[in-house]
Order: C-alpha cells, then structure tokens, then sequence
C-alpha cells in the first residue's frame, strides 16, 4: 500500500491535533482540480470508488476504509491504470472530520455496510454519523446507501421520513425498478454479487443532507435481519424484505 502514489495511510497516532496534513487541500494537492469530491466509506475492495471515477471523469472519489487487504485490490488498479481523479484514504471512519474541511465534500456513498442491528451507535447511516457528515459536506450534499440489508433499508428510511428528510430514490428491489437504474448503480461490489446469486433484492435510498436542524432517531424497534448469521456470508433463510416495524412506547 506504502508504494501507491494516490493511497494516504492516518491511523489515529500520525494526526497532529487531531488535523491531517491534507484536510481542505484534497482539491489542490491531490486532484489538482476543483471538482466535486465524493467518498465511498467502508469501502472494501474498492469497486465503487474505481467504478465511479471511471465513469465520472468530472468528480473526484476517495475510498475509505480501515482495512488495508481490502482496499489493496481498488488501490492497485487506480495504481495500475493511472486513475487521476480517484484516492484511497486508510482510516476510521469515525475520524472523518479530522481529513475534510466544512463543505469539502460533495457525496457520500455507503456500500453494503453492516447493519449493526444491535449497535445503533455504529450504523452509518444513524444520527450519529449523519452528524459527521454533514460537517464536511456542502449544505444539501447527496447521501447514497445501497445496501441488501431489509433491517438497514427500513431503518434509513424511517430516519430519513421521520427527519423529514425528502428522499430522491428510494427503492426496496433496485435491480428490479426500471425507473431507477442507472449506470452508476449498476456497480456492483464483491458483496453485492453473492447476495444477488442468493436471490436477495438490492435496496437503494438517497437523499440531501441539510447542514442545520436537528436530527433524531426513528421511534421504532425494527425486526432484524432473519437471514444473517454470525457469519456473514451464511445463508438461513429466505429474505424479509418489509420487516415488522413497531412504535417505541414512550
């Protein structure tokens, strides 16, 4: 990873008060242009990140992951065909705001994550992290899930209806809506295929993140995922795909 030109490597311990070094430069020293920048998070393999800037020519991408064996593959190609307007970030996500400047970003996209359907804490498209976000996004910057997840759709959506938050796309069976597909999401990650050779639908939500207001959590309990096990990759049974959603009694 240390020998790729366009991969930038800050775990926690090589920030200098809480500060990258290229935190609001990302436009000037790295692309050497002012287009809009958009970044994958959790972004794996990288098959997003590469996609997307060979298709968009115009915008920017940066994955970013806190796995380097994974990111290695994205990583190696964007090396290999001499990719100008894509990067790699290795870090957590959790640290975003120390490497973006308010407003630096454009877009987010959220690949397959994991649910997280006991830590609402960690989902990233929960309260929590919608704050980081809107930190170093524009004011009304586009944020994109695309996940085969029923628990997380259903949850996204919920949060996104509750906060009043107008979604632009918002599908339960993506490959399955002609009105939505697109050649972007078309994409499809290493995840994204073993689900759909399993039969499980691709779900896809989008909205605008407004910089002001205050956001909160969806008052429901939300029936998890019955298919996932502990492992990942494990098949149990049959896709749910509108889980039973139950009011929180206050």
């Amino acid at each position: 990873m240390e020998t790729f030109e366009r991969v930038f490597q800050f775990p926690f311990a090589a920030l200098e008060n809480n500060r990258c070094e290229l935190r609001g430069k990302w436009h000037d020293e790295v692309f050497g242009n002012h287009n809009p920048i958009v970044l994958e998070l959790g972004c794996g393999k990288g098959e997003y990140t590469v996609g997307m800037a060979e298709r968009f020519p115009d915008k920017n991408f940066i994955g970013i992951d806190i796995k380097g064996a994974r990111m290695w593959t994205g990583a190696k190609t964007v090396n290999q065909k001499n990719i100008g307007n894509a990067a790699f970030l290795r870090t957590n996500i959790e640290l975003i705001e120390a490497f973006f400047e308010p407003g630096e970003v454009d877009e987010i996209w959220i690949t397959f994550p994991d649910p997280q359907m006991k830590k609402e804490r960690k989902r990233l498209t929960g309260t929590r992290f919608l704050e980081l976000y809107r930190h170093i996004m524009k004011d009304g910057g586009i944020l994109h899930l695309k996940t085969d997840s029923p628990f997380l759709y259903t949850y996204t959506h919920l949060l996104a209806e509750h906060n009043r938050l107008e979604t632009i796309v918002d599908t339960k069976d993506l490959y399955n809506d002609p009105d939505v597909v697109t050649d972007i999401l078309g994409i499809k990650t290493f995840y994204e295929q073993q689900w759909l050779s399993r039969g499980l639908s691709i779900k896809y939500i989008c909205f605008p993140l407004p910089k002001d207001g205050k956001l909160e959590e969806p008052p429901y309990e939300i029936e998890p995922d019955t298919y996932r096990s502990f492992s990942r990759g494990e098949l149990q049974c049959p896709e749910k795909c509108s889980p039973t959603v139950t009011p929180i009694k206050k």
